[in-house]
């Protein structure tokens, strides 16, 4: 049965999520927990099933990347038909659809690609002057107030409400915001927000568009729940129309747009407002080691807010890796240069480009990082451009593809056709050129190759639900199609240079290895957030950083923005880590670096990451079973007071109370054995050593005291 296949390999809380019936359901699914897996397992197992038809689901997330994703998986499940799209795509569908009866016979309005230039425009109006920054930020700021149903006439009183930090003073934003409505109207324009609303007022003033579009959506499914807004939230409502077959999936600890609009209250109330809503909770982190799973809950563990109401405690499935590392050094040049001596390191090592990821707080630290890559010879890629399909030489290429299907022989190998096409657009495949445009243009060809590659090396597909494979064909032209199959999905193959991105960019993302740098207060958390609320976004946005990496995380900042400048704190948020002097002067040779690493310990039943003091000198989680041996403990104990005594000292000052159970648990037989204990150094291990391993091997305290008495 094709259901069966579903299923399979799906944990109990993914199988609880994918079978729940028809209603209310919210899915609280942390950082690498399958969250994509199991909304379209849902999805796919309700069609399959015949509970839904697949024209009646309605699945909306925020990007196109991942409706194209999700709609790529519901295909390989046997659920196509359904419709996965973003929020502004499924709204401009519906409002060109109905656009006919909503306006009359008028023709819909044009769309705005971008705010910044009529908003620049009504700046001028309103007596505003604003360069090309201003106008970004004007731009900002009246996205926010529509995305959160504020007029302008509401927006001085909503701005100052929300905290918010305008550009320019709310008065004149709100006269900017209301030149820009006008300016909107007279040239017969529309913005996003615009055909948000439009779609919004169709169903709630038009009942027959509204039966309509009900009878067509009767079963919907919301990705990044947490990241909702105001009017994306009555638009979804209006959908519903008072329905209630509805999953939304979503991460509290993962809110970060709060200043775009987005709220997490929406997935914060969903049980509350929905009392017979089926809550599922995934915490079961497929992506990255026990240890990096470990630090992101210790990270996140000491959030406050209405978002840690939903905090979930991850539980590391992959088998142990490398202790995450925190690294401090004199300024961020130095920094970054060892972090692209390491990620050059990685590569010769057999770690692919396209798996390393450096990220920070804003893209304004991307230069210095771009700079010391650039020295290292270590291709990089910067993200935020534009869609790989969407570049000019991609564009190019794919024409020179198509172009060459005519000309080149039908057995000519895949690859050596598509290296023959690109080719005639001047790209040679082992010259890379100088310069990081040039260069990043070379890369992106080379993606293009790479995917030919892929696309030979696997001349069967087999679909599930279906018996047999099925053969593929590997010519130039399948090739071709399967290049504007993917175009149209937005499904953009991964350029091959370390990524270079902001924390926020970074959001969805995951890669092998990963550098978390400029890890100092006042970049983060920035120094503009100031607020309760501001400073935990800061810290969930660390969170995010370090849930991105699968197997090794390295965590940094510079002392000092420059050389010879003022000391800075490390980031708050970071977990009270073991920081021993981990300074690396990159560019002092004759000085032999400092070889103790600050490392985070590790639990030696669970692998997980430790942090608290307690923890680390036990050497395990306080939720992990216990090896205490009772008898050792005991003869632990009376040793110490006996010993206590003689020096006429508190018993702690011999040994606390947490370190007698780490002997009677991890019982060491050797000096490194007992100095691996947190809290034991020289002085101990020469005062205590000699009867502590007497004692572990059977010695009672008598005959170690008689044994101290003799000499």
């Amino acid at each position: 049965m094709r259901t069966d296949a579903v299923l399979a390999g799906l944990d109990p809380e993914q199988r609880t999520a994918v079978t729940a019936p028809a209603g209310p359901v919210c899915i609280l699914a942390g950082a690498g927990t399958g969250k994509t897996r199991a909304i379209t397992h849902r999805i796919a197992y309700r069609t399959l099933t015949g509970e839904v038809s697949p024209r009646h689901i309605l699945a909306v997330t925020f990007t196109a990347r991942a409706a194209a994703e999700m709609r790529s998986r519901l295909t390989e499940l046997g659920a196509s038909g359904v419709q996965a799209r973003t929020f502004h795509a499924a709204a401009l569908r519906q409002v060109r659809y109905f656009a006919p009866r909503l306006l009359e016979g008028r023709a819909m309005p044009e769309l705005l690609e971008s705010k910044a230039r009529m908003v620049g425009l009504a700046a001028a109006r309103a007596g505003v002057r604003a360069d090309r920054t201003g106008a970004r930020d004007l731009a900002s700021e009246i996205e926010w107030a529509k995305s959160s149903l504020v007029e302008p006439s509401e927006y001085a009183v909503a701005a100052r409400k929300a905290l918010r930090e305008p550009p320019f003073e709310p008065a004149k934003v709100a006269e900017v915001f209301t030149a820009y409505e006008s300016l909107k109207r007279r040239q017969g324009v529309i913005d996003f927000e615009d055909m948000l609303r439009a779609a919004v007022w169709g169903i709630e003033e038009h009942p027959d568009v509204a039966e309509q579009i009900r009878a067509q959506y009767r079963h919907f499914v919301v990705d990044e729940y947490q990241d909702v807004n105001p009017l994306q939230q009555r638009l979804l409502d209006a959908w519903l129309g008072g329905r209630d077959d509805l999953t939304v999936v979503g991460d509290a600890s993962q809110t970060i747009y709060s200043f775009t609009g987005a709220t997490s209250s929406y997935l914060i109330d969903f049980p509350r407002l929905r009392r017979e809503a089926v809550v599922v909770r995934l915490v079961r982190d497929y992506r990255s080691t026990p240890q990096v799973v470990g630090l992101a809950n210790a990270v996140i563990r000491q959030a406050r807010g209405s978002e840690a109401r939903l905090r979930l405690e991850l539980v590391g499935q992959r088998p142990p890796g490398a202790e995450p590392e925190l690294k401090i050094f004199p300024d961020e040049a130095g920094e970054a240069v060892a972090i692209a001596r390491r990620c050059r390191d990685l590569i010769a090592s057999g770690t692919p480009a396209s798996e390393i990821a450096v990220l920070f707080r804003t893209n304004a630290q991307s230069e210095t990082y771009e700079k010391a890559l650039a020295e290292a010879e270590v291709p990089y890629v910067v993200r935020g451009a534009e869609r790989f399909f969407e570049r000019p030489e991609i564009r190019q290429a794919m024409i020179a593809m198509r172009a060459a299907v005519r000309s080149t022989p039908g057995e000519t190998p895949l690859v050596t056709a598509v290296v023959d096409a690109l080719a005639a657009t001047g790209w040679q495949r082992e010259q890379p050129p100088p310069g990081g445009a040039a260069r990043e243009q070379w890369e992106a060809m080379a993606a293009l190759v790479a995917l030919a590659e892929d696309y030979a090396k696997a001349p069967t597909v087999e679909p599930i639900g279906q018996a047999g494979a099925v053969q593929r064909d590997v010519t130039l032209t399948a090739f071709n199609e399967e290049l504007s199959r993917r175009a149209e999905q937005q499904h953009a193959p991964t350029v091959a240079g370390v990524t270079l991105a902001s924390l926020h960019s970074a959001k969805g993302l995951e890669w092998d290895a990963v550098f978390l740098a400029g890890l100092a207060d006042g970049t983060l958390p920035t120094t503009y957030a100031k607020t309760p609320d501001q400073l935990e976004e800061e810290r969930r946005l660390l969170y995010v950083g370090v849930t991105r990496a699968r197997q090794w995380l390295w965590l940094s900042y510079g002392q000092a923005r420059s050389p010879g400048g003022r000391a800075r704190r490390p980031c708050r948020f970071l977990p009270q880590l073991e920081r021993t002097s981990a300074t690396e002067r990159a560019g002092d040779r004759s000085r032999k670096p400092d070889r103790r690493r600050a490392q985070v310990s590790s639990c030696r039943i669970c692998g997980a990451t430790l942090m608290a003091g307690a923890d680390r000198k036990l050497g395990r989680c306080p939720t992990c079973p216990s090896d205490l041996d009772e008898e050792l403990f005991e003869r632990l104990q009376k040793w110490r007071a006996a010993t206590a005594a003689d020096l006429k000292v508190p018993a702690y000052v011999v040994f606390t109370d947490a370190t007698l159970v780490a002997l009677a648990e991890r019982r060491p037989s050797s000096p490194a054995e007992l100095l691996a204990i947190a809290g034991i150094g020289a002085r101990k291990l020469g005062q205590y050593g000699e009867a502590v391993f007497a004692l572990v091997g059977g010695a009672s305290p008598d005959e170690v005291a008689q044994k101290n008495f003799e000499n």
